[in-house]
């Protein structure tokens, strides 16, 4: 059975996540622990709401720490929403937080929206061949975010984009670190066989 640690900071609804992996029959752990983090096949950072505050609420909780150490020992590690915004440096929203630095960048307001923020369904476009996102092109997820990762043509980490007023940033990937703006856990079927993706790779198949 594959052992996720769903990083528990205090933020949000952290027991979605949580029992999104169950449902798929992982054994998932939210938890700040850190032997029980060190010791799980993939991690998992979600979140929801301000970037600042999360920021605040991973330091305060020692979870900045745990997150750092598990990309630095290799562990698959997903962040979810805000997850994904805090592997960057900094954001717009908040910009005197620092984020994990995971990711070089920052992250923006979403340009030419038609409301913000965006709180819908959309259609992805995969870009290249990410394990995170086999058999899911084209596919509908469900987002809710008014900010999101800067286009950076110098890096090549992003694995699916949508539509938005303009071009968005929906998925990357570098290395074994990974980060959707969208919520799999609230994304149906499409959503279960991201999260499907995510075991594969944390029991290293793929």
């Amino acid at each position: 059975m594959v052992k996720v640690a769903v990083l528990d900071y205090g933020i949000g609804n952290l027991r979605s996540a949580q029992k999104a992996f169950e449902i798929l029959g992982a054994e998932a752990h939210l938890t700040a622990d850190k032997e029980l983090v060190l010791g799980s096949d993939g991690v998992v950072l979600p979140g929801v709401g301000n970037f600042g505050k999360c920021a605040k609420a991973l330091t305060d909780s020692g979870v900045r720490e745990l997150a750092l150490l598990a990309v630095e020992n290799d562990l698959p590690f997903l962040g979810i929403c805000v997850g994904m915004q805090l592997l960057y440096e900094i954001s717009d929203e908040s910009p005197n937080a620092e984020g994990l630095g995971l990711l070089a960048g920052k992250v923006k307001l979403l340009e030419n929206a038609p409301r913000i923020p965006q709180m819908q369904w959309n259609q992805i476009q995969v870009e290249g061949d990410s394990p995170l996102l086999r058999g899911l092109e084209d596919e509908w997820f469900y987002f809710v975010h008014s900010y999101a990762a800067e286009q950076n043509h110098l890096q090549n980490i992003t694995i699916a984009t949508c539509t938005y007023g303009s071009s968005v940033i929906a998925a990357v990937q570098k290395g074994s670190l990974y980060g959707t703006q969208f919520h799999p856990e609230k994304s149906g079927k499409a959503g279960q066989l991201l999260l499907q993706n995510f075991l594969k790779i944390c029991e290293r198949t793929v």
